[in-house]
């Protein structure tokens, strides 16, 4: 008999019918070394940061000899490694014009803040009226918190209480906010310390986060006046 579509080869088996080609099949799946940052590259940004530990030790000792250098390296990479700390990743990046702007208007802050703390302490129907206030700051960096703290509260008047490093929070003690405009204005300042940090040396994806965030604020208040 003549077989139809569905006629059996012999030996009564079914005739072999060609596996189905599933696109990507034959792709290897992708190196884990292709996602994760080199060794070498996170030794390199840390190298900034031995050398800081390293010229602390020395500036604590008060002179250089081999004996003070060999054991400020010892000491820094044991300080890196052995203790629990979250690691400090430098972003590789600094722009000199941009760190020359966050430097003179830090001495301005500090001078012009200073200025406001003397009159005050002076003025003789001045009322203190003080605040904790939390800012919600725009990255998670380890490195910009801390310096965004730090240059908060070497400015005369304000001077950070705690760090909520989970979610980006600063709570800092502000001098003179009696109005929520003087609130408003000790936010502002903070987050403008902060947006001048990053694109001094903040990385390129913060610098441009930072830079699209202006940008809106910018086009919100044109279409306020208008």
């Amino acid at each position: 008999m003549s077989g139809g579509p569905g006629r059996e080869s012999a030996g009564g088996m079914p005739p072999a019918q060609p596996m189905p080609h599933h696109e990507g099949s034959a792709t290897s799946a992708p190196r884990r070394e292709d996602h994760e940052p080199s060794r070498w590259r996170s030794v390199w940004r840390q190298l900034p940061l031995l050398g800081a530990l390293v010229l602390l030790w020395i500036m604590l000792w008060d002179h250089i000899d081999v004996l003070t250098v060999v054991t400020g390296v010892l000491l820094a990479i044991g300080v890196t490694r052995a203790l629990y700390l979250p690691p400090v990743l430098l972003s590789g990046r600094f722009n000199p014009w941009r760190g020359l702007l966050l430097g003179l208007r830090m001495m301005f802050d500090v001078v012009s803040a200073s200025v406001q703390v003397a009159v005050l302490a002076i003025w003789p129907w001045w009322k203190p009226m003080n605040s904790i206030i939390a800012v919600q700051l725009h990255t998670r960096s380890d490195l910009v918190t801390t310096l965004t703290a730090e240059a908060i509260s070497v400015v005369p008047g304000t001077v950070v209480v705690d760090i909520d490093r989970e979610r980006g929070l600063l709570y800092l003690h502000a001098l003179g906010t009696r109005t929520a405009a003087d609130v408003h204005r000790t936010r502002r300042h903070v987050l403008g310390t902060e947006e001048r940090i990053v694109l001094a040396m903040g990385t390129h994806e913060q610098a441009a986060s930072v830079r699209q965030e202006r940008r809106e604020r910018r086009a919100a208040r044109t279409e306020e006046h208008r």
